[in-house]
């Protein structure tokens, strides 16, 4: 299909994405952000205006819509799901920018400060003649995931647009709080209504991702006894010292910038504080269950160790598990992983299956009982100044979906 098929694709993105949906982890609300329900509302409005039915906003925020059959087959109902919340960094003021039909070779210049370079990002030397939609520098672009977002509804009013298109049941969901962890918690697995599903939640073109990290996160206070230094020794306990002897007894190699494939790691996220208390914080994250129970293992030992030498416990560490690896669940019925890998070859679409190196919300989803792979939304460099996407893949991702659709009704 080709991209005047979609006339209202990217101006759908640029306007959302214009939105500041960012999450907050620091709230205790649900959805997590007064920004995230207000867009959800206005998501709602848009869905119901394009001719969707049983729209409507469940508890958790999800707001869910519903594309009745047209064909009289039995065919199962499968759903597309996105979050419309982003990451933690500036998303005020969102300012797109548009490369038209780009070299593959040249530096785009974001502001009089970043750049965004082939010899940084050699990714940007995929896209000879694509046109990019980058940041201006200041702000991340937000393509994870309003990309999905509008690739998702965009698909949806083609099929509404064309009824010739013969499709069963095709559901869709859209949620906050993905970015910190929380969004699909509750989600609604009997209410949206699928037998199976797809998060459009992914990166570049042909991402077909159904194992995740399993991940843990881990929260270190340390008590400390701060003396004046002139007369500290035997005395003084400085917590700063105490986090960072901790963090050297971790294994060295085993951080993300070391690391790749199916190699988990320990990433630590935050270290502050003074010689009498210090905090910590990090994510644990790895494919095998049994490795990453080790894992989370290996920290309880190292915090017990140490507070024995220091013989009371100054080290108190709060953890707990983020979600699980989505394959061992998908492992025993791959009928989601083949029907989109069916789709992607149809149009020309070479699938990429790798593990992620990370989860999205359909690793939980999929442990609720749906089954929920992921597939590509076109980002690249998420979560920062350096985001793009393609226009182009973008199109490509509403292909994939209408043909999941297309060849489910097939069945």
């Amino acid at each position: 299909m080709s991209e005047e098929l979609y006339p209202n694709l990217v101006d759908r993105f640029i306007r959302y994405v214009k939105v500041n949906t960012r999450s907050n982890e620091e709230s205790t609300t649900v959805p997590s952000d007064p920004k995230e329900v207000a867009f959800l509302a206005d998501l709602a409005e848009e869905l119901k205006g394009l001719g969707l039915e049983n729209v409507r906003t469940m508890a958790d925020g999800y707001v869910f819509a519903e594309l009745a059959s047209n064909i009289d087959a039995d065919v199962p109902a499968v759903g597309f799901i996105s979050h419309v919340d982003t990451a933690d960094f500036n998303a005020e003021g969102v300012n797109p920018q548009f490369v038209e039909n780009y070299d593959g070779e040249s530096d785009i210049k974001l502001n009089d400060d970043y750049t965004l370079s082939p010899a940084d990002f050699p990714s940007l030397k995929k896209y000879k003649g694509h046109t990019l939609i980058t940041t201006d520098g200041t702000t991340l672009l937000g393509a994870d995931d309003k990309s999905g977002v509008a690739e998702i509804i965009s698909a949806a009013e083609y099929l509404i647009a064309h009824p010739e298109v013969k499709h069963g049941k095709v559901v869709f969901g859209f949620g906050p709080d993905e970015e910190i962890g929380i969004g699909a918690d509750n989600f609604h697995v009997k209410e949206f209504g699928a037998d199976f599903a797809y998060t459009v939640d992914g990166g570049p073109l042909g991402e077909l991702e159904w194992e995740t990290f399993s991940a843990a996160a881990a929260n270190i206070k340390i008590q400390g006894r701060n003396v004046h230094p002139g007369s500290a020794k035997d005395t003084m306990v400085n917590a700063l010292q105490v986090a960072m002897d901790l963090h050297a007894a971790l294994p060295a190699g085993d951080r993300p910038e070391l690391t790749e494939g199916r190699q988990g790691f320990f990433h630590i996220l935050k270290l502050n504080g003074t010689p009498e208390e210090a905090e910590m914080s990090y994510i644990i994250r790895d494919h095998e269950r049994i490795i990453f129970e080790e894992r989370k293992q290996a920290l309880r030992d190292i915090v017990e160790k140490m507070n024995g030498e220091l013989g009371v416990e100054r080290i108190k560490l709060d953890m707990y598990d983020q979600y699980y690896n989505m394959g061992e669940v998908l492992k025993d019925d791959m009928t989601s992983v083949d029907l989109a890998e069916a789709a992607m070859k149809a149009l020309d679409i070479e699938p990429v299956i790798e593990p992620v190196r990370g989860g999205t919300d359909g690793s939980k989803i999929t442990f609720l009982g749906l089954p929920t792979p992921n597939l590509f939304a076109g980002g690249e460099n998420m979560h920062g100044r350096f985001e793009y996407v393609s226009t182009k893949v973008m199109h490509q991702a509403v292909d994939t979906i209408l043909k999941i659709v297309e060849l489910n009704a097939a069945k």
